[in-house]
């Protein structure tokens, strides 16, 4: 049941594409107050909203002043089986924020029992500067999962390009079923298990990506030893208008393969390539509690942190 009460002078409505630019304008002023910059995109929030995964009229909630502008925004994002969900609240305004979290949540706890689970995950990630936030979750027994930090190098000029490893094929671009289907494998090996991570279904993992404006099959690598694929570098121009960098939205070696420079080689790779495209830097998000130490391996190759985000966890139904 939501607890707190939205103010009369506001309204509130599911999202729409149309609301894309307003909802863009709001996340953007919210992350510059808290960090001091935007740190999301346009096509951020409309690739959110046209989700296939995302019902807009149920787990969407924009809240809208008297002259229709954007006060505060929420989403409750349910994956796979319903048994791992993720919300996003944003506003200023305390008590809109208060009002978001509890319907996001309310709305968590429906999807849970949709499900039909005993229990499921809430997450949400929020950034450290955000005290309010912060202090929001903790109120309401969320605890920090996981800390990822943003990591960037910048390219002032050429940069050499590695040798590829002994052994090792290296496979660019997934223009084919097949291939498509062994990145998505080499990902789901990785990445499973991981803080927030939930496989998706094949069709609507690719239907998500060709969607994407900045996302293109020719950035995306594969590695393979014996002919099998172990390693993967998933690459995009999200950052490009922004801060003309490249970025890496995914890197992984699969544990069998690890130990012998892969990563390293693709990492060296990506910056030897960012650096031809004249692209003033590469960035990318790194998880702290990686069962590898990658951020050891981040820093190692001239990477260095410049934001931090933590990733905060609920179990539902909860007991105090």
């Amino acid at each position: 049941m939501t607890t707190a009460v939205l103010p009369t002078e506001y309204t509130v409505r599911p999202p729409v594409l149309a609301d894309s630019g307003a909802i863009f304008g709001l996340i953007s002023a919210y992350n510059t107050a808290v960090i001091g910059f935007a740190d999301c995109t346009l096509t951020d929030i409309t690739e959110g909203i046209a989700d296939p995964a995302f019902e807009p009229q149920t787990d969407g909630w924009l809240v809208v002043d008297r002259e229709d502008v954007p006060v505060g925004y929420a989403t409750t994002f349910g994956k796979a089986s319903l048994e791992e969900i993720e919300i996003e609240v944003v506003s200023q305004d305390l008590v809109v924020a208060g009002w978001l979290f509890d319907r996001s949540m309310q709305r968590a706890e429906e999807m849970r029992r949709e499900g039909g689970h005993a229990h499921a995950t809430v997450d949400t990630y929020v950034y450290r500067a955000d005290e309010p936030l912060r202090a929001l979750l903790s109120e309401h027994d969320f605890s920090t999962g996981t800390t990822f930090n943003r990591m960037r190098i910048d390219h002032t000029g050429p940069v050499a390009t590695p040798e590829v490893p002994a052994g090792v094929v290296v496979r660019r671009g997934a223009y084919d079923d097949l291939t498509r289907q062994l990145a998505h494998d080499v990902i789901i090996e990785c990445f499973t298990g991981q803080f927030g991570f939930t496989a998706r279904p094949h069709e609507e993992w690719l239907k998500v990506r060709e969607s994407h404006p900045d996302f293109s099959w020719d950035q995306f690598t594969l590695l393979e030893i014996d002919g099998k694929v172990v390693a993967f570098r998933d690459c995009s121009d999200r950052d490009l208008a922004t801060e003309n960098c490249g970025h890496v939205g995914g890197l992984g070696v699969i544990e069998a393969a690890r130990g012998r420079g892969l990563a390293t080689y693709l990492l060296r790779d990506t910056f030897a390539l960012d650096a031809a495209a004249g692209r003033a830097g590469t960035i990318l998000h790194v998880d702290t509690n990686n069962p590898t130490p990658a951020l050891h391996l981040y820093l190692s190759v001239g990477m260095r942190p410049t934001l931090v985000l933590e990733g905060w966890r609920r179990t539902i139904p909860a007991t105090r």
